[in-house]
């Protein structure tokens, strides 16, 4: 296999996450700490908003107007007043990202535009994230949202967007918080989180929160516990140089819960609390990672940025086989269990490079990005034989006395994934005049997959290699009749590796996935709205799928395609109210196929989803330091199950349907000096639905349910 060796460079990337103009005059600074004798600020920043800010997923620091593509940005201020505890709830506020899936109860599943956003695209501060356990939202400073591709900047990604979740950073005073909070089903939760300067002159800082959870379930037998740290550190080491040293560790261990199951693909009626697994089940995953971040300011319009990251997961999976494995329910429910074990652990490092820098040339204005990264995984996965255990009937209540002992599992396979992937690119937003702006971009990427599978029972073991190439184009074109109104259109594509080999035994070529996006944004009523519509389409006309002459091979022979319109209405804060709004519409389809119907609908993915969040803060009187809030979520109809195959006789394959809901939480808080008391009371109507994750197991929703913490600032 080819090694690509990690390269030690620097990237030129803004040092502000975002910049604002100001006007100051005679003003001193000693440090962060800025003594003005007068000055005059032009523009006022509300905070608590997700407007005037660029993603630092973007790499770069082209202002959110000049962004071809739709963005969205949660802060921290939401976070608190949300009261959001879990991905799902953060995701109420970024309008078509949704959770598709909660395999097993112990992840959160996400898609966007009708793609699942994988562990490929999930970011923490910037390097890539494993997203197959719980994530912890304590720690995080604002969650990033850019939807559509982004192969351009990362390579590999899913076209549906990605997330980049970030951390929070240390500062050079003194502060932090630490709380407790409680909640319905024995939950409680510590958390911490406090920062300062760590010498006299404020050149070095650091910061250390965490937090420890512990909780039952609505779902009987049902138990969960994590630990979080996360540790930073910051080194002023010039005026124009900076050193950033972060950390991140989580630990999360769960009962495993595959939900109610379903009979002949029907949904079944039994009480939500319902436990069908087993008490010695178990799902921990712990993870940790590791950035360093060195960013030196040339002059007011260059920078440089290194990032180098490593990361490393272990999970192991205990725990009975799901519904469609290992015996289907009969419709007398009885169904036969097996008992199912699986481990597996990742290796990850990562080095980037980024040169960011403006010029001109002639009349023409250019904001140029230059980039190359390295990546180098190795994966281990472990896999058991399934092994008969027992026999339950779903129509009655679980026993867990019956239970008996866990049973001898065996071991079937080793799995062994070294992958390594190297990128080069080029951006440059060239203003043509002060309306008329281009996006422009390439990437060359390419990627070495080497999979080596060793078989127990015989131990035999096979080898293949796979050696993929792409280039990632990506055009935008912009038009800007004022400074608060942008039209764009944008052509980008992506790619996706995959598995397997033709009929010819020659490993498959990547599906190459072409997209197409419309957009306006406005600003509106003296930049307190800001309204975004987006339009896009997704195709990917290289579907890999199972080969018509042999079964065992696959063949780039299917088509879908993803279409839809997304709105976003967002506020700052005015006389104490901020809102948060949006509708999106979807649509991901099988154009073409030589396996499922033409025409059908991909599996989870609901076409109507929509958002109405209101916030209103009392500024002054009595009530001041009062927060009340109201989220009120739409998640519409959608299907799971199994889609039906064509050119196969007799097949009981069906899709389940699942029906739309609305859902409503609301939050109440208080601040009085240094002190914060915050409740939530969320699916205030007790709406049921569920999460599909599997062809014949859903796990139902949450019901009504409340939580209360007190915070106190120091």
């Amino acid at each position: 296999m080819k090694k690509i060796v990690g390269i030690i460079s620097f990237s030129f990337l803004c040092l502000n996450a975002y910049s604002q103009e100001k006007d100051y005059t005679e003003a001193t600074i000693d440090n962060d700490t800025v003594k003005p004798k007068k000055y005059i600020l032009q523009e006022v920043i509300v905070e608590g908003t997700n407007q005037n800010t660029t993603p630092t997923a973007t790499k770069s620091n082209i202002k959110e107007m000049d962004l071809p593509q739709a963005s969205s940005i949660i802060n921290s201020e939401i976070l608190k007043k949300q009261q959001a505890k879990s991905l799902n709830e953060v995701l109420k506020n970024a309008n078509g990202v949704y959770i598709m899936g909660t395999t097993g109860g112990y992840q959160e599943e996400i898609a966007s535009r009708g793609f699942s956003l994988r562990s490929d695209n999930t970011f923490k501060n910037g390097i890539r994230y494993y997203n197959g356990m719980m994530i912890e939202t304590s720690g995080l400073e604002k969650i990033e949202f850019l939807k559509g591709s982004a192969a351009m900047l990362y390579g590999n990604v899913a076209p549906g967007g990605i997330l980049n979740l970030v951390t929070k950073k240390p500062k050079n005073e003194f502060g932090g918080e630490i709380g407790f909070s409680q909640g319905s089903f024995s939950t409680y939760k510590p958390t911490f989180d406090i920062y300062d300067a760590l010498d006299k002159k404020k050149k070095i800082a650091f910061r250390l929160n965490g937090s420890y959870e512990n909780a039952e379930s609505f779902r009987n037998y049902v138990t969960s516990e994590k630990y979080y740290i996360n540790p930073s550190l910051s080194f002023q080491l010039s005026d124009k140089t900076e050193l950033l040293i972060e950390a991140d560790y989580t630990n999360d261990e769960r009962t495993p819960d595959f939900g109610a199951g379903v009979i002949n693909y029907q949904i079944v009626n039994i009480p939500r609390n319902r436990f069908l697994g087993v008490t010695w089940g178990k799902y921990t995953a712990e993870q940790l990672s590791s950035t360093l971040t060195l960013t030196h300011k040339i002059n007011e319009k260059w920078s440089v940025n290194f990032i180098n990251g490593i990361r490393y997961y272990q999970t192991e999976l205990l725990a009975n086989t799901r519904p469609n494995s290992g015996g289907l329910i009969s419709e007398n429910g009885n169904w036969n269990r097996s008992a199912q074990k699986a481990d597996s652990k990742d290796n990850y490092f990562t080095q980037q490079t980024n040169l960011n820098g403006l010029f001109a040339i002639g009349k023409t204005k250019h904001n140029v990005l230059i980039g190359a990264d390295v990546e180098n995984y190795k994966n281990y996965a472990t896999r058991y034989n399934n092994t008969p255990y027992d026999a339950i009937n779903i129509f009655e209540d679980y026993d867990a006395e019956k239970e008996t002992s866990i049973p001898d599992i065996t071991r079937n396979r080793l799995t062994t994934t070294p992958i390594s992937r190297f990128g080069i690119y080029f951006q440059d937003l060239v203003s043509l005049t002060e309306k008329w702006k281009v996006l422009a971009g390439i990437r060359y990427s390419y990627q070495d997959t080497e999979t080596n599978v060793l078989i127990y029972n015989n131990n035999q073991t096979t080898e293949t290699n796979n050696y993929d190439e792409a280039f990632s184009p990506r055009v935008g074109l912009i038009y800007q009749p004022s400074k608060n109104h942008t039209v764009f259109a944008t052509y980008s594509n992506s790619f996706d590796v995959n598995t397997g080999a033709d009929i010819n035994n020659e490993p498959l070529k990547p599906s190459i996935i072409d997209q197409y996006e419309v957009g306006f944004k406005n600003k509106l009523f003296k930049e307190v709205v800001q309204a975004n519509i987006t339009l896009y389409q997704i195709n990917n006309n290289n579907l890999a799928q199972t080969s018509l002459v042999d079964p065992n091979f696959r063949e780039l022979a299917g088509s879908i395609r993803s279409e839809g319109v997304e709105i976003d209405i967002i506020t700052k804060t005015f006389y104490g109210f901020q809102v948060v709004a949006g509708y999106s519409f979807n649509e991901t389809k099988y154009v073409k196929s030589n396996t499922y119907v033409e025409g059908s609908l991909l599996r989870y993915n609901p076409k109507n989803t929509a958002n109405l969040s209101v916030n209103y803060t009392f500024e002054t009187g009595k009530f001041k330091g009062l927060n009340i809030g109201v989220i009120n979520t739409y998640f519409g109809e959608r299907y799971a199950g199994r889609s039906t195959q064509v050119n196969v006789a007799n097949d009981t394959r069906q899709l389940i349907y699942l029906q739309d809901f609305f859902q409503v939480d609301t939050t109440l808080s208080y601040t009085f000096k240094k002190a914060t008391l915050r409740a939530k009371l969320s699916n205030l109507f007790n709406e049921l639905s569920y999460n599909a994750h599997d062809d014949n197991s859903l796990n139902p929703i949450a019901p009504r349910n409340f939580s209360i913490a007190l915070n106190y600032t120091l």
